[in-house]
């Protein structure tokens, strides 16, 4: 839209109370032992844990992982437990939907956290109070009466992590060679908050909000960002620049990646000055949007985020928001040109990194990631895309559109005659879909004909916005529609997981 490796396994002891409606003998014994891995991904000041809990004793309805950090490491955000932290003691607390362990059952959870000096493992955890210890001990239970049957969990089920996602023909496919359609929503606010000194989001990226997202069946959420903010310039305030604004970034990225939902990482402003045709601002600042990325950061803003996201193939990139390069440099063909190899263009005031030189840039860090690319006409524009495809050595590039109601190409006919034939060779997809009009007959025939196509769409945009000017899904982060949102949220209902 154009406005705004390490790890450590630990066996040990879970003290267990049994379940069942028949009356047990007060001698019954019951079965406990755990077993819990705990794996860092650590960068300076800060880290990802990720932690695995097998239950090895009898069944458990809820459970409380306890441990001591060991040299004074802090949790700052955590997904699939609620965490308390008293110096440096944790516990992490069972949710409502991964509390139930049958015998042999894991789940997985995680945290984002800060060290200072050193990030040391612990060295010891407790389940449910009880020090592992590498055995499985067993305990009296009290007798239970013929009434005490526990009742039937309408939670809904644990979801796994995000699949690692790789070009197929024209299709994306995971790790075991399914097919996976991009399915969701637009996450705006990182890409203008920060560089307006207004903090680094736009209302909340915390764990209800993403159970929000579920709810709707949502499993790809795009995430806008700022190329000054993530680079660190001048131009931004040190508290929503540079390594603070590239923590909250991949903690937000993991919190989706932990709850099964594909992040798709996108540059959509940045620095240098255009005034030409259809310039949204004569700012050098990276306020608007720009007819294309610049030299002078894009490849740095590229290479520090594929270097943060190289070895999680559930993370997509989006090289660049909506190109308009063919309004500055006066014809298709000299847009199309600009668009790919870069450089001087036309009526650009500053170089201009092609896209070619940002996939350069991706794979040299050794990122292996499904990359995406949008045409020209801010994304509305494929008719060139297949000739000018940029060169991937891992043929890992994928290609998407922006769709709405006001748009040039907003009709069937339009879609079957450009957009078809690049879905006919690549996997295609409609990262931005919408209508100002808070209505939703426009989406709902387009997401039909996309379904028709194999082509995957994510709605514009999960923030509280005024449907008729943003548009907007949502009137509440509790996932509340809006009338628009309401079309997107019963569609997802029908073909989504």
């Amino acid at each position: 839209m154009r406005y705004r490796t390490t790890t450590l396994a630990v066996a040990g002891g879970l003290l267990l109370a049994s379940a069942g409606a028949v009356l047990l003998p007060t001698s019954a014994q019951a079965a406990a032992g755990c077993q819990v891995t705990y794996t860092t991904n650590d960068w300076n000041g800060g880290f990802t844990a990720a932690i695995t809990i097998k239950n090895l004793g009898d069944p458990v309805s809820s459970w409380n992982l306890g441990w001591t950090f060991p040299a004074g490491q802090h949790v700052d955000q955590g997904w699939s437990a609620t965490y308390t932290q008293s110096g440096a003691s944790v516990t992490a607390a069972s949710m409502s939907y991964n509390g139930s362990l049958a015998t042999n059952a894991s789940t997985s959870i995680g945290f984002n956290g800060s060290w200072s000096g050193s990030n040391p493992k612990p060295t010891a955890f407790t389940l449910n109070g009880v020090a592992c210890n590498g055995t499985t001990t067993t305990s009296p239970t009290p007798s239970r009466s013929p009434s005490q049957s526990p009742s039937a969990s309408t939670s809904p089920p644990p979801v796994g992590a995000a699949p690692r996602l790789k070009v197929s023909g024209n299709k994306l496919v995971t790790g075991t060679g399914g097919t996976y359609r991009l399915l969701g929503v637009n996450r705006s606010g990182g890409e203008f908050a920060c560089i307006q000194g207004n903090g680094i989001w736009d209302g909340p990226m915390d764990q209800a909000s993403v159970t929000a997202m579920r709810s709707w069946k949502i499993r790809t959420v795009r995430v806008p960002l700022n190329e000054e903010c993530w680079v660190g310039t001048s131009n931004v305030q040190a508290a929503y620049g540079g390594v603070n604004y590239q923590n909250a970034v991949k903690a937000y990225v993991n919190l989706l990646v932990s709850n099964g939902i594909t992040p798709i990482v996108e540059m959509h402003w940045n620095y240098g000055q255009y005034t030409g045709p259809s310039a949204g601002c004569s700012d050098v600042k990276a306020t608007c949007q720009k007819p294309m990325p610049d030299a002078q950061y894009a490849p740095t803003f590229w290479t520090g985020v594929a270097n943060a996201f190289k070895g999680n193939d559930a993370v997509v990139l989006d090289l660049f928001n909506e190109p308009y390069p063919e309004r500055a440099t006066g014809s298709a063909t000299s847009g199309w040109t600009c668009w790919r190899d870069g450089g001087t263009c036309t009526g650009i005031g500053y170089q201009v990194a092609g896209f070619q030189s940002l996939v350069n840039a991706v794979r040299a860090t050794g990122a292996t990631n499904v990359i995406m690319i949008g045409g020209l006409a801010y994304s509305n524009d494929l008719t060139q895309w297949l000739q000018y495809k940029p060169a991937d050595p891992l043929n890992n590039i994928a290609a998407f559109a922006h769709i709405y109601n006001f748009n040039t190409c907003s009709n069937t006919s339009c879609y079957d005659s450009q957009l078809a034939p690049v879905a006919a060779q690549v996997p295609l997809a409609l990262t931005e879909i919408g209508e100002n009009d808070c209505a939703h007959g426009f989406v709902d025939t387009l997401m039909n004909w996309a379904d028709s196509k194999g082509i995957g769409y994510l709605g514009w945009t999960w923030n509280t916005w005024d449907c008729s000017t943003g548009p907007s899904l949502i009137s509440n982060y509790n996932g509340t529609a809006t009338n628009f949102g309401q079309g997107i949220k019963d569609h997802l209902a029908g073909v989504s997981s």
